[in-house]
């Protein structure tokens, strides 16, 4: 079915989203409450009409990511390289030309799903996708079936380690969406993110710091027509080992936070982020 619904042209997936979002908006509130308490305390200087404007963008965009996310499923490589644009690639070529691998840090943001096509299409080199793996090992699997059609490995984050042993000093790129909310097992460490003491991953320093691999982020911004994005690759560390405890975790949540404070309504706001506090005060 999914296929199906994937080998249906991009104009009548839009209309499609379109009504999804009636569905979701209008009539379901999907999610609302986490929705408006996140954008509230992440905007407080932003006034009801500012906050309500930027959730029913929200609402607008995320039925696109839906279907264009099962259009990956039979989108060709064509379509894929007239969809996403990559802008300054160079910063990640010119560490594989010295035999280095990269990590990239990326968020929620736009589609980054679509992304992982895009970046499986520009270079050889093992492409390995750091992710959380989902509590329906269905989904799971349907989910990392699409991700990795051009060539991208699919690395739980408790094999990681495994697999950058195998790959150090190898070329490669190693993708982390650092932005999600962690266990308290996998993390200790709280900072300010959107105006809220939020407990965040150190994943992405740690690695850096073992590997001494760059830190590049993945910038992925939407165009004005529908359907289109470009990827922005910025170095944020070039020496992670230079850096002292927390400060790369620091750097790349404060690049993601500006990102998302110029156009917030392309963030994953449906998602419980700030679930999590700290022990003493739970």
């Amino acid at each position: 079915m999914l296929w199906l619904i994937s080998k249906m042209p991009f104009w009548l997936l839009y209309l499609i989203s379109d009504m999804i979002f009636v569905l979701l908006y209008y009539i379901l509130g999907y999610r609302k409450k986490i929705v408006y308490k996140n954008l509230y305390n992440s905007f407080p200087e932003k006034s009801e009409v500012e906050i309500r404007a930027i959730a029913k963008k929200f609402y607008k965009y995320l039925p696109d990511v839906m279907v264009e996310t099962i259009k990956m499923i039979s989108i060709s490589k064509e379509e894929v390289l007239k969809r996403i644009e990559l802008v300054n690639a160079e910063e990640l070529y010119r560490h594989f030309d010295k035999e280095k691998g990269v990590i990239c840090v990326t968020s929620h943001y736009c589609n980054w799903e679509l992304a992982i096509h895009r970046l499986s299409l520009m270079t050889d080199f093992p492409k390995l996708i750091i992710y959380k793996p989902l509590n329906n090992k269905d989904f799971d699997t349907i989910f990392n079936n699409i991700r990795t059609k051009y060539g991208a490995t699919m690395v739980p984050m408790k094999q990681i380690l495994r697999h950058i042993v195998k790959l150090k000093n190898k070329p490669h790129i190693s993708v982390f969406a650092a932005d999600q909310t962690p266990i308290y097992q996998d993390s200790d460490y709280f900072m300010q993110f959107m105006n809220q003491e939020s407990l965040v991953y150190t994943g992405t320093e740690r690695i850096s710091k073992m590997t001494g691999n760059p830190v590049i982020f993945c910038e992925i911004r939407r165009k004005a027509e529908r359907g289109f994005y470009y990827c922005k690759f910025t170095t944020l560390v070039e020496d992670p080992t230079s850096y002292s405890q927390y400060e790369i975790t620091q750097i790349h949540n404060n690049y993601t936070e500006k990102i998302i404070r110029e156009e917030p309504q392309y963030w994953m706001w449906s998602h419980n982020r700030w679930k999590r506090q700290r022990r003493d005060k739970v």
